[in-house]
């Protein structure tokens, strides 16, 4: 099943109604509002997987069918079809005798944290599986070899709070680094923090000119103002694909607004975010 309609008493409700019978998740559907409702009358959808996510519910729903004709040909064949047949299988039953078996209960052994953890590391060095020291790489050292492979001359600045380390880059002609819509600074920041790891676990960012805190008051007002173009047409409103962090601004700068809702749908790094009205009142 790749649709469903779905009612409630609002959109919202129907709309997870249906997902709920297609058992599919709001990022890979897509959806049309066929009844708004209103008083004394339901909200009626209709929910559809999206092209983008057919191929993997397709494979679902063709493995689940193979599964229940596999199930009936392993019945059909060892059921007993005649009268005769089923003579012989009472023939050859034949009822075991009962034996009383005692168990000893085993003893459980408590063993305190310190304890386990002295024992699972001796039985990794029993079995050659000694713990391998990796190498870390320092993040403002590649950060500064980046520079000067570029040809790129920034004062680099730290800034770390209880979530994340920041490298600010400030300096002249650095605008290649951040690119259309920082897609070079994000995908450059993903690959820092994926390369340089630290033993404080925390997340490595990258940050040029103060691009990040400027895009996210852009994208705040942009929010706002497509909020208000959806809750006036009533029409869904599709962004172009962008960085989850970006996505995460928009989201949450509309998760107080009722007059409209948002979710994420696609792919990476083609995923992109929508907004649609949130439900139309009673």
């Amino acid at each position: 099943m790749l649709s469903c309609e779905g009612t409630g008493k609002n959109i919202e409700q129907a709309v997870e109604n249906a997902l709920f019978e297609l058992k599919a998740s709001r990022e890979d559907v897509d959806i049309k509002i066929l009844n708004p409702g209103g008083f004394l009358k339901k909200a009626k959808v209709l929910v559809t997987i999206s092209e983008d996510a057919r191929e993997k519910y397709e494979k679902k729903e063709k493995l689940k069918r193979q599964e229940q004709e596999e199930t009936k040909i392993n019945v059909n064949v060892h059921e007993p079809k005649t009268e005769e047949q089923k003579s012989k299988v009472k023939e050859t039953q034949i009822e075991q005798p009962k034996v009383k078996v005692n168990v000893e209960k085993p003893k459980v052994q408590i063993i305190t944290d310190e304890e386990y953890v002295i024992a699972e590391k001796s039985e990794r060095k029993q079995y050659g599986l000694e713990e391998k020291e990796y190498k870390t790489v320092d993040a403002e050292k590649l950060i500064k070899d980046i520079l000067e492979a570029l040809d790129l001359t920034a004062e680099i600045t730290v800034e770390e709070d209880d979530k994340f380390i920041r490298y600010l880059l400030t300096g002249e002609n650095l605008n290649d680094l951040i690119g259309h819509h920082g897609e070079c600074l994000y995908a450059l920041s993903s690959f820092i923090s994926a390369v340089c790891k630290n033993d404080k676990h925390k997340k490595v960012v990258l940050d040029v000119e103060n691009y990040r805190s400027k895009r996210e008051e852009t994208l705040k007002a942009l929010a706002e103002r497509i909020a208000n173009k959806v809750a006036k047409s009533g029409r869904y409103y599709k962004f172009e694909p962008m960085d989850a962090s970006e996505r995460k601004v928009i989201h949450t700068a509309l998760q107080n607004d009722d007059r409209v809702t948002t979710m994420s749908k696609g792919e990476e790094p083609r995923r992109y975010l929508i907004v649609f009205p949130r439900e139309y009142k009673e």
